[in-house]
């Protein structure tokens, strides 16, 4: 009995380094693709167009977009749609999300990131961030979860509102009243700033 209790407290102490290793591990792939962005966006002798596009290879591996574009339809309609149809709707959310983070992005100036402890719960990893500048103070939650090789962002919050929640909110109107065609074609035309 002896034996089995240390085997156990063994096994308790090493799932929990393995937990620290994980949310350390998250922590560092955060800090170093979102330090890159910011790098590039302060890079002076870049056009704006350069700059999107070495921000979207850099930050694209640690985004699960076509889980995201999933979640953002729901339970209520992702399943109804036909093979082609998520397809084609995935590719366009995700063009759409990748313009929205850039958008989002070119907005920064000379705020400084804050990286607060990540809190890990079953197979998802948390890591609140502060932006902060002179005046301001943006909070922000990336969510990841464990993929098959490697942990990916599924949703951020920014101030409390997950980009996802919004996203199903807005598509969650257009499909009350119409079709996933309706949707598409929403999602076609460039977005409104």
């Amino acid at each position: 009995m002896k034996n089995l209790l240390y085997v156990v407290f063994i096994l308790l102490i090493m799932n929990q380094a393995g937990l620290a290793d994980d949310r350390s591990a998250v922590k560092e792939l955060l800090e170093s693709k979102l330090d890159a962005a910011i790098e590039v966006m302060q890079k002076k002798d870049l056009e704006q167009k350069a700059k999107n596009k070495k921000i979207i290879a850099i930050v694209t591996p640690i985004f699960n977009f076509p889980l995201m574009a999933k979640l953002s339809l729901g339970r209520k309609y992702w399943p109804g749609l036909s093979k082609e149809k998520k397809e084609r709707f995935t590719d366009l959310f995700i063009k759409r999300l990748k313009a929205s983070y850039v958008d989002k992005l070119t907005l920064y100036t000379d705020e400084k990131v804050v990286y607060k402890l990540p809190v890990h719960s079953k197979r998802k990893i948390e890591i609140p961030t502060e932006l902060i500048s002179k005046n301001n103070k943006i909070s922000m939650l990336y969510k990841f979860h464990q993929s098959k090789h490697s942990w990916k962002i599924y949703d951020i919050e920014v101030e409390g509102v997950s980009i996802i929640l919004t996203y199903r909110s807005q598509f969650d109107q257009v499909l009350s009243k119409g079709t996933i065609d309706d949707l598409l074609l929403k999602l076609e035309k460039p977005e409104n700033k």
